[in-house]
């Protein structure tokens, strides 16, 4: 598609089957993205290409993040997942180092501060609610999640960004559960990182880092690889080092095939807009807040305590998650009112 796309013009580039209510655990591909990664996979079997085509992929998709984040391209990286994106960042803080976490942060922003206090890096989490409150002086980095993955609580980054400088403190934010369906601006972070697989609708296996420039020698690219040299194809062999001079010296070797399936999703939600896609998606959260008696939200999460729901849904053909105790379900631009309708038909008596 070129031009405006609307949801209900993207719904119809996807084949999700009803009742899926679940893409704060994997985002369904679009068609458009289903195909090119089948079509490389083909070409993969019988040995139609050679690989630099599929890795062009990344690129695309590179640049899709930073207009979709507000980025440079060239202050994105790309890596596989969050956790190893963010270990790039703790491994290279000095030991002694103070970490301020929420007490519910999904652990891949978490695990890679905590595997740290070998060296001396110490890592504090408080409630949410008490957050901002708790950075001071002594801590030198703020770990959050743009959108809570248990509860789809969305963070004030402004707030939070503002706190975190004013105290000399990094803010290092995973927006996995938030680029694809809310509004995020890099101006906010010092380093922010997201896998592609839930709201931006692609294979599990991509993953963006955005490093603000300034930050790019306080961190190790302790991964790096030919993918991460100034020039790739003269980076395959021998020293002496030569990293990229950008955000591409954190890079590693892309899945090749997992990338020619990203930037087709990606250029899709560009395409829809992602303030289009969070006014359907909240929406119908919020439709489902009110069946289940629930006040409104902003997020396209919702958190339920609701007795026997995995149960109940599962035997409506409703597929949703259970995190932390509560029943979760998430909403996205492929999500219907008749999807709704289902899970609150299993769901209220």
């Amino acid at each position: 598609m070129t031009g405006p796309v609307t949801i209900a013009d993207a719904q119809q580039l996807f084949d999700a089957e009803p009742g899926w209510l679940n893409t704060a655990s994997y985002g369904l591909p679009p068609r458009p993205a289903w195909e090119a990664f089948q079509a490389s996979l083909i070409e993969w079997r019988h040995g139609h290409t050679s690989w630099e085509p599929w890795a062009e992929s990344s690129d695309a998709a590179r640049a899709s993040f930073a207009r979709l984040v507000g980025a440079s391209v060239e202050d994105v990286a790309i890596g596989a997942n969050v956790s190893a994106l963010v270990g790039l960042v703790a491994g290279s803080l000095p030991p002694g180092s103070r970490v301020l976490a929420p007490s519910v942060e999904f652990t891949s922003n978490l695990f890679p501060y905590l595997v740290q206090a070998e060296r001396g890096v110490v890592v504090d989490t408080v409630p949410l609610a008490e957050l901002v409150d708790r950075i001071d002086e002594t801590v030198d980095v703020v770990a959050l999640s743009a959108v809570q993955s248990s509860t789809g609580e969305v963070t004030d980054l402004d707030k939070v960004s503002r706190r975190a400088r004013e105290a000399g403190a990094l803010l290092v934010v995973d927006a996995t559960q938030a680029v694809g369906w809310l509004p995020v601006d890099v101006a906010t972070v010092d380093v922010m990182a997201c896998a592609a697989y839930k709201w931006l609708c692609s294979p599990r296996g991509t993953a963006f880092l955005y490093v603000r420039p300034e930050l790019r020698d306080r961190f190790v690219s302790v991964a790096a690889g030919w993918f991460a040299g100034e020039d790739v194809h003269s980076s395959y062999y021998g020293p002496p080092l030569r990293l990229a001079d950008n955000a591409r010296r954190f890079d590693v070797s892309p899945a090749w095939h997992c990338w020619v399936g990203t930037a087709p999703a990606l250029e899709l939600v560009e395409q829809v807009g992602v303030e289009q896609i969070r006014e359907h998606n909240v929406r119908l959260a919020n439709r489902f807040r009110a069946g289940l008696g629930l006040p409104a939200s902003d997020s396209a999460i919702v958190a339920a305590d609701v007795p026997d729901a995995e149960r109940r849904l599962s035997a409506a053909g409703v597929r949703a998650a259970s995190r932390a105790g509560s029943l979760r379900a998430s909403f996205h631009l492929y999500s219907t009112d008749a999807d709704v309708d289902a899970a609150l038909g299993a769901l209220v008596d």
